[in-house]
């Protein structure tokens, strides 16, 4: 799974209200004792691709790519049970949705582009909470342990020199300018490495059921 904030421009990992009201939901995937219905695999695509302006794709492939993502979040969800990481409150999901909303020439589109993808004001908020508490969790759970060496950020910066050089910029930052936005950049990239290590080291570890054959990966 792709990660980063271009990453994150596609996480819903919390379990849908829509579960409990749909009582014929049938269940397609069980990780440890969270649960992922077909209609929560449905809703995944849907608001991905309202939230990369695509066109929502329900094929098998597709639905076999939003079950694995669903999978990873519930291992996320897990470990924020585990260690009992405090939620953030749903009005701080507030911002991402002006945001989103600021992408439209008026409430009307945009409320005419959320109809057109079969989703609500309330799904999408619940998303953009669900993404903004997993960003959260994951910059808790991985960056306290993240040291960027010097050399790192020396070796970043000539190669990011010869770019400049290439596109003709000037004048050109110095190293002192650019160390805080390289070591970012850097601890992003340390913090997605590790977190991939975490999801396939957890996935041998917890027990993880298809009931929808159609979704097993390739080889399982």
């Amino acid at each position: 799974m792709k990660r980063g904030f271009a990453f994150l421009l596609f996480l819903a990992f919390l379990v849908s209200p829509k579960l409990f009201c749909d009582i014929i939901d049938r269940i397609a995937v069980t990780v440890a004792k969270q649960v992922i219905t077909e209609s929560q695999i449905d809703d995944e695509i849907r608001v991905t691709a309202f939230l990369n302006r695509e066109k929502s794709d329900l094929s098998a492939a597709a639905r076999k790519e939003a079950s694995a993502r669903l999978i990873e979040q519930a291992l996320i969800r897990r470990e924020m049970d585990l260690s009992r990481y405090p939620l953030p409150e749903l009005a701080d999901a507030g911002e991402a949705l002006q945001s989103i909303k600021a992408m439209y020439p008026s409430e009307t589109a945009f409320e005419e582009a959320l109809s057109s993808y079969r989703i609500s004001i309330d799904d999408l908020t619940h998303r953009l909470w669900c993404q903004l508490t997993l960003l959260r969790f994951i910059d808790y759970r991985f960056r306290p342990g993240i040291q960027i060496p010097p050399a790192d950020v020396q070796a970043y910066y000539r190669q990011q020199v010869s770019q400049w050089q290439a596109k003709g910029t000037h004048p050109i930052p110095t190293l002192e300018e650019s160390r805080d936005k390289i070591e970012e950049i850097l601890t992003q990239q340390r913090i997605d490495r590790d977190l991939d290590r975490w999801l396939t080291d957890t996935q041998k570890q917890v027990s993880i059921s298809y009931l929808d054959p159609a979704l097993r990966p390739a080889g399982q």
